[in-house]
């Protein structure tokens, strides 16, 4: 439809020259759907699912940043501060540079890989050494985890970037930290985060719990 309305705005409006029509023209709106999210069960069914440690541990290192693997490019040393506690994203969403912090957990599944590979260009190299791992590589990964692990959601490797964020949200961290965490220039990019945490919709009172009602009116 957009593509007919954006037809008919330069009709009129570039080659009839009435440039008061195409404002009167408007463009289809776009649903605003609810990214799709995977719990903490189906966080760990899925990575144990990945067969391959580079992979796998590749897509826990985009769990854990909140990251989407479309270049994954990361030098071995980097990004990884083990003495400061964080991860340093060297253009991420937007192209832009951000810190997260760096779990225990993901700092001992990197030295385990480390030694394991001794990787000597990239963290997460291809075939070709001298080059990083194909980001289409880590799709096929994430396609055939899900189906291994059970997952039946509609999910992409976006959604781990989507996790991340509600998971923070309901273990009760502010929502303007996840802003920072996720390079978002606004707060109300983050919000939508707030409508698909089930914790803080499970704890948000019902109206009707406020009230005395009687299950079964007298009289």
């Amino acid at each position: 439809m957009n593509q007919t309305v954006c037809a008919l705005r330069f009709f009129f409006g570039v080659t009839l020259g009435h440039n008061e029509i195409p404002e009167r023209i408007a463009y289809a709106r776009t649903p605003a759907k609810l990214p799709p999210i995977l719990n903490s069960d189906e966080i760990v069914r899925f990575l144990e699912a990945i067969p391959s440690q580079k992979t796998r541990t590749a897509l826990t290192t985009a769990y854990v940043a909140g990251c989407v693997p479309r270049r994954p490019s990361v030098s071995k040393s980097a990004i990884f501060d083990s003495e400061r506690g964080v991860i340093s994203v060297e253009h991420g969403m937007g192209g832009k540079d951000r810190t997260v912090m760096l779990s225990a957990q993901l700092l001992a599944i990197l030295r385990v890989y480390w030694k394991l590979t001794r990787p000597q260009f990239w963290l997460f190299p291809g075939r070709d050494e001298t080059k990083p791992i194909d980001v289409q590589v880590l799709h096929s990964a994430y396609r055939s985890a899900c189906t291994a692990a059970g997952i039946d959601k509609r999910v992409t490797v976006h959604t781990l970037r989507h996790s991340f964020a509600t998971h923070l949200l309901e273990s009760g961290t502010e929502i303007r930290i996840i802003q920072v965490l996720l390079g978002h220039n606004n707060l109300s990019t983050t919000a939508r985060y707030t409508k698909v945490s089930n914790t803080l919709i499970r704890s948000t009172t019902s109206p009707l719990d406020r009230l005395r009602l009687e299950v079964v009116p007298s009289g």
